[in-house]
């Protein structure tokens, strides 16, 4: 196919559940590109000489190589190109925000549509797990050096998955009783199905990770026990799950939920399902506060759970808002009604301490803040009070204590989160590294990912040379 027909092909959309049809269940939104499909969309791509695409990734998976695989149907070399780099492609294709990393450099977007690399990654991913033949990368010489890595989210296994392939002996603990992270407890079903994050997991166990849940490092064990039990370096990823409220009055009343613990009962607990005794209001009017990622899977979850009316309440413009297109695009398609340049003021309840009624102010936009993003401003005299019987204060999340607060020789930032080398994750204390959302704050998956594989390199070099 010649190059300038490749660039007028529309972008191939990848065919997904109804709106009306999934807002009534759990079941995983986009239903996943076909052969035939994978191919026709893999034929888009021009095998750039300079490959943007490729320097967008955090992970600097080789893009245009998975690709050309799949245009030529040679899958299974296709899915081995791409573990070269990232362990998690099933996870990664999913939930990654492809339109501002890699599609977002594709040259085909200049002039139309980008090449639907994580739609082609999750094809290739799916196809191996459906088609494979179980085969395993290859695992180096061991080097007979143990390394401890705490917590199993997104960073976590992919220091896991690296430092097992360089020969090391690896223990991953989690603190809770199945293993992923944010992965198993923030994002919802219908987003990302827990069979996926397990599937990713038992590639681990069979490289030879060695799974120890229900322990949680900082109370159970500390890090320097992990030292005295003969690990020779250890690695923090345990995520930033500390719930961020909004000071306001009326958050304590019942019916008033975190993200953090509404998403968790939802998932990890599968309130959804009703073989699980998992307690958990469900609302009729639900209000949900925030604009990000986080707020679009608890309002989309609140939906499915049977709410009659569920507001996204945010206090900018659309503009703004930090949540992917993709998920604002289907909260919208599913029923979530958008509350913009909207602020809420107070919670108030009944008699029996239960939610009732939400009073909010309308914003308008002013000077650009500390961020970039224009600072909302308060309009003189728009209170307003609406139904209410479940709020979700989905406004951020801040780093857990637990761990960092037992191991004084960790330096924390004024944030509270691990003060790690940006380059290789090295914390203040001798043979310890960190990365992911405790280093960073809340941030994407691919980014814990990224910060991740330099920890795991940097370790190596450690491990076989010396700090």
């Amino acid at each position: 196919m010649q190059e300038k027909d490749k660039k007028k092909k529309d972008r191939l959309p990848m065919p997904e559940q109804a709106a009306d049809v999934r807002r009534h269940n759990f079941l995983e939104v986009p239903l996943g590109y076909t052969e035939e499909m994978a191919r026709e969309e893999a034929s888009r791509c021009i095998q750039c000489k300079n490959p943007q695409c490729v320097q967008g990734c955090p992970v600097a998976v080789p893009i245009p190589e998975f690709i050309k695989a799949i245009a030529e149907d040679r899958f299974a070399e296709g899915i081995r190109i791409i573990w070269e780099k990232n362990a998690l492609p099933a996870v990664c294709g999913r939930v990654c925000p492809q339109e501002s990393q890699c599609e977002g450099l594709c040259i085909l977007a200049k002039k139309g549509s980008p090449v639907a690399i994580g739609n082609l990654e999750r094809f290739l991913a799916d196809w191996e797990r459906h088609n494979g033949d179980g085969s395993l990368p290859e695992k180096a010489a061991s080097t007979g050096k143990k390394v401890a890595v705490v917590g199993s989210g997104p960073a976590g296994l992919t220091v896991a998955g690296d430092l097992v392939l360089k020969g090391h002996d690896v223990t991953l603990f989690e603190a809770f009783h199945k293993p992923g992270g944010v992965l198993i407890y923030g994002i919802p079903e219908f987003r990302l199905p827990k069979a996926i994050v397990e599937s990713e997991v038992q590639t681990l166990e069979k490289l030879g990770v060695n799974l120890v849940c229900n322990t949680v490092v900082g109370r159970a064990v500390d890090v320097k026990e992990l030292f005295e039990e003969g690990f020779d370096a250890v690695f923090v990823g345990v995520g930033a799950g500390l719930p961020s409220f909004m000071n306001i009055p009326g958050e304590n009343l019942i019916g008033v939920y975190s993200a953090n613990e509404y998403l968790t009962r939802a998932n990890l607990m599968k309130a959804y399902d009703p073989a699980y005794d998992t307690p958990m209001v469900v609302g009729r009017n639900v209000v949900v506060v925030g604009g990000g990622n986080v707020a679009m899977d608890a309002a989309r979850t609140a939906l499915r759970m049977g709410a009659e009316s569920v507001k996204i309440v945010y206090r900018r413009s659309r503009e703004e808002m930090p949540a992917r297109l993709e998920e604002s695009h289907h909260a919208e398609e599913e029923g979530v009604e958008f509350m913009l340049l909207t602020n809420p003021l107070r919670f108030e309840g009944d008699e029996k301490g239960k939610l009732k009624t939400v009073t909010c102010k309308r914003m308008e936009l002013g000077e650009p803040d500390a961020s970039g993003r224009r600072r909302p401003v308060p309009v003189a005299g728009s209170d307003f009070t609406m139904d209410c019987d479940l709020a979700i204060i989905a406004v951020g999340s801040g780093a857990n204590p637990l761990l960092t607060s037992s191991e004084p020789d960790i330096r924390l930032n004024r944030w509270g989160n691990i003060d790690a080398d940006a380059e290789n994750g090295k914390t203040t204390m001798r043979g310890v590294w960190a990365g992911g959302d405790i280093v960073t704050g809340a941030a994407t998956v691919i980014l814990a990912m990224g910060a991740g594989r330099k920890a795991a390199d940097s370790m190596h070099d450690y491990l076989m040379r010396g700090w």
